[in-house]
């Protein structure tokens, strides 16, 4: 029996009984790193990015900062980036040794302006990095035009995006690669960890080599490499949960239809789906016409769990705007900063019940107007 006054959270990560059996099979087998349960995982999720090679690494953060290794990205390039993301998007960048340049989100999403991605271009750029933010797609068949016509290369951001699509085209097999992330929260985790979609079986070989100190073959080291390897009990709680993706995007994707049928206040502004977009709902995020705070505020005390991802955009951030400031540069977003006072995400994970979708919709449609 559903207990209505239990509060409902925000996100809820799923460790069953497969996932620990699993990890726990491979404790007992021995082979616990750089195994057979990672490669079976980079097999299988291939079948989620279009047959692409896959390579797992460590973190969505690792599989970002590789992608551009592996493509000759550092010192001198500059890469085209949403300031609207989680830090990671532009640390990885800065750890290649490039430079970011931010560009703003469109008005009606919370993804790249292809637009502002091309009036932020200069003779130094080397690469655009799209973020799927929230589990939608970025406009990438603007992007990749784009790109085409300048010579870039096109990194995507699909920490968020697990299964979601462009007119039929998975995320993470639009650019030269795809990096996506199994933090728990996430929608499929494998404890933790990363994965790199792309369809060079030349890079995909670099980024191996990355991944495992420069080589493919014990003390026989063929570049610069680190220690960014998957573990293979990640890789076997990966497994488990990948086979679980489609069942648990199709949830998402129900509860969020309910929720954008149901939200009646005039003040909240639910989420914009662009049109042959399929959105995966890694957040359901409104837009709070007001006081977004006091509303959160509000949810909390009705039992409803909420999060604002993100509060500061990263181009405010200090380890991007001292630097920036140094150097003279300034950045114009401002839907970016927009969108950063207004974003609510609310309850949207599989493990939510009919009535706690009920009791979800009752708590925002009873928020007062501002």
């Amino acid at each position: 029996m559903t207990d209505t006054h239990a509060s409902i959270p925000a996100a809820r990560p799923v460790i069953g009984e497969e996932e620990i059996e699993a990890a726990v099979r491979v404790l007992r087998s021995g082979r616990v790193v750089q195994g057979p349960e990672v490669a079976a995982f980079e097999e299988e999720f291939g079948e989620v990015v279009a047959g692409r090679h896959c390579v797992a690494v460590n973190s969505g953060t690792s599989a970002l900062h590789l992608a551009l290794l592996a493509l000759g990205i550092g010192p001198g390039d500059e890469v085209v980036v949403p300031s609207f993301s989680f830090a990671a998007s532009a640390n990885a960048v800065r750890l290649a040794g490039a430079d970011v340049v931010f560009a703003d989100i469109e008005a009606d999403g919370f993804c790249l302006d292809p637009a502002a991605v091309e009036a932020a271009l200069t003779p130094r750029t080397a690469a655009i990095l799209p973020v799927h933010l929230y589990g939608h797609p970025a406009a990438m068949d603007r992007i990749t035009r784009l790109a085409d016509r300048h010579g870039l290369a096109v990194v995507e951001d699909a920490c968020q995006a697990h299964a979601a699509a462009l007119h039929g085209t998975p995320v993470g097999a639009f650019g030269d690669a795809g990096a996506f992330s199994f933090y728990p929260t996430k929608n499929m985790h494998s404890l933790e960890g990363g994965m790199i979609s792309t369809a060079d079986p030349r890079l995909a070989r670099t980024l191996r080599l990355l991944r495992n100190q420069g080589m493919e073959q014990r003390y026989a080291h063929e570049v610069v490499g680190a220690n960014l390897r998957m573990t293979d009990v990640c890789a076997a709680v990966g497994r488990v949960q990948r086979a679980r993706l489609a069942d648990w995007t199709e949830r998402r994707i129900a509860h969020a239809a309910y929720l954008t049928g149901h939200i009646t206040a005039a003040h909240v502004v639910t989420p914009a789906v662009a049109e042959g977009a399929r959105h995966v709902y890694h957040q359901y995020t409104v837009r709070i016409r007001g006081d977004r705070d006091a509303a959160a505020a509000r949810l909390a005390g009705a039992g409803i769990g909420t999060a604002v991802y993100y509060p500061t955009p990263v181009h405010r951030l200090k380890p991007y705007r001292e630097p920036d400031q140094r150097a003279g540069r300034t950045w114009d977003l401002p839907r970016t900063d927009r969108a950063a006072a207004e974003v609510l995400s609310l309850p949207v994970h599989p493990g939510l019940s009919r009535r706690d979708l009920e009791r979800v919709v009752d708590a925002v449609n009873s928020l007062e107007e501002p």
